[in-house]
């Protein structure tokens, strides 16, 4: 029996007044919890979220916690990569490891699609799991977007600076292009399958896209952006775009059909409202500020809520991930405050 959805994320992501600024944390699943250290001591993340049982657990964990607005799927943007070829490890203390990277076109074409429900049926069914049976917020699914996967893909793993993947992108412009047809059809494939499955939203991951300047984003990459949000536009549920480092493209993702544009902590949302987005808006605390005493975050989280709350439409998130070293107490107690808060204000 499917419980009773509590609808204030959806409505704030739809751009509708709501009661209180709803809240969620990116990686809120995992990281700093006790109760998944111990599992992480067992099972690798791959092999967590190969077991729905478990997996779900996993994600449901921070909405028992802390009592947040919306679940976020525990799984990788790695998770569908194999299914089209990509040889993909998430290896301790370095993360996605991948051993046939992409140098040349023919590697290019040599990649396969993906069928979710044969290539990663464990993904469908924890999603089933938590929206039919476990959960009573909306679950969050999501994808990486091209540019980030493609920068795992070419750099063979993390970079902090993507040269191989920009000289691809440059001097290889044909087998660029069709890897982004690659990776486009893949994420439209892939967050259909999970929309069918029962989420009631996607964050596109774009990780690492801040890397790159307006003209080229523009150039190479905005047009499989377009073509993914058009295409995934008629599923009716809300799409939110997230970067890290990637303020100068905020008014890029304004102009696609998204709904939400997330913002990381370089760019605070009243700059953003004088830029001219016009979207609801995700964020953006640093997360660094979660290991400062409570007057400081309080402090921080207040002026983040005033200025969000000028608009209807907005929802609160951290600027970046939850690390390992954040106390749950403080996520909790933050999410308590920001309800409270907020409800005194809007009222």
């Amino acid at each position: 029996m499917t419980k009773e959805i509590n609808q204030t994320f959806i409505q704030a992501a739809r751009g509708k007044g709501t009661a209180y600024v709803p809240v969620w944390y990116m990686r809120q699943a995992g990281r700093s919890q006790p109760e998944y250290r111990a599992i992480k001591e067992k099972y690798s993340l791959f092999e967590i979220t190969h077991q729905p049982e478990l997996c779900a657990y996993v994600t449901k964990l921070p909405v028992d916690q802390y009592n947040v607005d919306a679940a976020i799927l525990y799984k990788d943007i790695m998770t569908p990569l194999p299914a089209i070829g990509v040889n993909v490890e998430i290896k301790p203390g370095i993360g996605p490891v991948i051993s046939n990277p992409i140098r040349t076109f023919l590697d290019v074409e040599k990649l396969g699609e993906i069928n979710p429900e044969k290539d990663v049926p464990f993904v469908l069914d924890t999603i089933k799991l938590l929206t039919q049976e476990q959960l009573s917020v909306p679950l969050i699914g999501f994808s990486g977007a091209p540019f980030t996967l493609a920068s795992y893909m070419i750099e063979g793993g993390p970079s902090k600076n993507y040269h191989y993947t920009k000289a691809f992108m440059y001097s290889e412009p044909k087998a660029w292009f069709a890897l982004m047809d690659k990776l486009g059809d893949m994420t439209i494939t892939y967050v259909k399958a999970q929309i069918k499955a029962g989420v009631k939203a996607i964050q596109i991951f774009d990780s690492w896209v801040g890397a790159l300047n307006v003209d080229d984003y523009r150039y190479y990459i905005k047009p499989v952006m377009n073509r993914i949000f058009t295409t995934l536009k008629e599923e009716n549920v809300p799409f939110i775009m997230f970067g890290v480092g990637a303020s100068h493209l905020a008014l890029e993702w304004n102009d696609l059909p998204i709904d939400v544009v997330g913002l990381d902590w370089r760019l605070p949302i009243q700059e953003a409202r004088k830029l001219g987005i016009k979207k609801p808006v995700q964020g953006n605390l640093d997360p660094s500020i979660l290991l400062a005493s409570w007057d400081i975050i309080e402090e921080k989280t207040r002026a983040i809520l005033d200025q969000g709350m000028k608009n209807p439409g907005y929802i609160f998130n951290l600027g970046h991930g939850v690390f390992p070293e954040v106390n749950p107490a403080t996520l909790k107690k933050l999410t308590a405050f920001i309800h409270e808060y907020s409800a005194s204000k809007l009222s």
